[in-house]
């Protein structure tokens, strides 16, 4: 099953090839920032109804990321679950970040820095706006956390994965240990943490038997669900953009442009964030007067580098170069590139350029990229497709849509049960096929899609001197 902040998917899948055999869905109720959680037991009953779950023998959760349910010391919840795209705690991320000395000290002591979606910012912000309620916090849950907890009957034990436990703040993926000082910083004082466990073993069991296995975040599901593995990185297309890739170790990255997450099978998957993907094409098309379908439609009548045309894309700022008060640029206007089908272009340029700056941030810390995984609704656009191989220097895999992170999950239960059997390694997950994808070349164009890059990254030196040179210490 999969929990997300819309609804919960949940796939049966066949343990031995990962066939999906049966699948339901159920959405969640509009809700802002604070949800009731029972919500999301009910939407899982919704979505399993009909006998959906007859003859599954283990279940495995993945859930939103940086959601945070603060209990007291009988385990009731305190105030209602806080959900991840809550930015109320951004002042309170800021305070953390100094009063740990800076930047680079959080990047050296958990590999990622403070921010308002984190559990370790979110108790902070409860500590400074509710203090009442933040004085009878005992423990915290993530939401994947949570589910698993009430799929076991509520029992003693909590437990949580490193996968999700990286994303808290308080927990580092190089050492993989909690800093539980740094969440005792964050709340004002002592509390419990859930145990995190390994990758292949299993949470418990139901009261009717059944394998429930460690669970993960929704990033590190889909990861396992897609197959993703050394050498594979991940462009992630929505709103704003995230680039992350399977590596052997943690990366931790003093100017917080890496974030330093673990995976869900016993590995590192190192990311890192733009603010502006999508939206640069949207912004576009809504210029033109016309949809995405139609930007990538003018977009192929140009050609590459766009008549001269560079767009700068950081509409909202930017976090990778970290530029966050800049605006977006359009460079090269001449009376002959003035025309609809060459600013279209540029903006399907200019949001993977960006994305190819991501990219090599991690290529310089020496994570091998031979193939990209590319996700999300545009990335079936034409224009993409065309332009991705040859910019992003890299073969461009364009999966199906499927529920991946639900189907990640599914794959850790069948690991976990294996494991149990003694048919599968604790360091051996299930082999099953890989997700169906289109596979698109960058061939002969390589070379083009380097001379476009060039012409975007003179325009951002221009433009924003030594922006990938910044000091977090001044």
């Amino acid at each position: 099953m999969d929990s997300s902040s819309e609804c919960t998917r949940v796939v049966v899948c066949d343990t031995d090839t990962g066939a999906v055999l049966k699948q339901g869905y159920a959405p969640h109720p509009a809700t802002g920032t604070d949800v009731d959680p029972q919500a999301w037991l009910l939407s899982l009953g919704e979505a399993a109804d009909g006998g959906l779950l007859e003859g599954v023998q283990a279940i495995g959760v993945s859930a939103q990321q940086n959601g945070l349910l603060v209990l007291d010391a009988g385990g009731v919840l305190v105030r209602p679950a806080m959900l991840g795209n809550d930015k109320r705690a951004q002042t309170a991320a800021a305070d953390l970040v100094d009063a740990l000395g800076g930047r680079p000290a959080w990047a050296e002591a958990v590999g990622t820095v403070p921010h308002a979606a984190q559990a370790v910012a979110k108790l902070r912000w409860l500590a400074r706006s509710e203090p009442d309620a933040a004085r009878r916090v005992a423990e915290v849950l993530q939401p994947h956390d949570w589910l698993v907890w009430q799929l076991l009957g509520r029992p003693a034990r909590r437990t949580t994965d490193r996968g999700a436990a990286s994303g808290t703040g308080y927990w580092s993926a190089a050492t993989g240990q909690y800093r539980s000082d740094l969440a005792e910083l964050a709340l004002g004082h002592p509390l419990r943490l859930p145990e995190v466990i390994a990758p292949a073993e299993p949470a418990g069991h139901t009261p009717e038997g059944l394998l429930i296995s460690a669970g993960t975040g929704e990033t590190m599901a889909a990861a396992f669900g897609l197959g993703v593995s050394l050498g594979d990185a991940v462009v992630s297309l929505g709103a704003s953009g995230s680039v992350f890739a399977v590596h052997h170790t943690a990366l931790a990255d003093p100017t917080g442009t890496i974030t330093s997450y673990a995976d869900a099978t016993g590995m590192h998957l190192p990311v890192v964030h733009t603010l502006n993907a999508v939206r640069a094409l949207r912004g576009t098309a809504e210029l033109l007067g016309t949809d995405l379908e139609g930007l990538s439609e003018l977009a192929l009548k140009s050609t590459p580098g766009s008549h001269g045309l560079v767009l700068l894309p950081y509409l909202e700022g930017e976090r990778t170069p970290h530029l966050p008060h800049a605006a977006g640029t359009l460079s090269g206007l001449r009376r002959e590139s003035m025309k609809p089908e060459h600013l279209a272009r540029a903006s399907f340029e200019g949001m993977l350029c960006g994305l190819a700056d991501a990219l090599d941030v991690l290529r310089a810390r020496g994570v091998e990229v031979r193939r990209v995984f590319l996700l999300g609704p545009t990335a079936g656009l034409p224009a993409v497709q065309a332009i991705a191989p040859s910019v992003l220097g890299a073969a461009i895999v364009v999966p199906e849509p499927a529920d991946y992170a639900a189907i990640g999950a599914a794959r850790q239960a069948a690991w976990a049960l294996g494991v149990s059997h003694g048919t599968l390694a604790p360091h051996t997950p299930p082999t099953w096929p890989a997700a169906a994808s289109q596979l698109f070349e960058p061939g002969d164009e390589l070379a083009v899609g380097q001379s476009v890059r060039q012409q975007f990254g003179t325009v951002r030196e221009q433009t924003h001197p030594d922006a990938f040179t910044w000091n977090p210490a001044g």
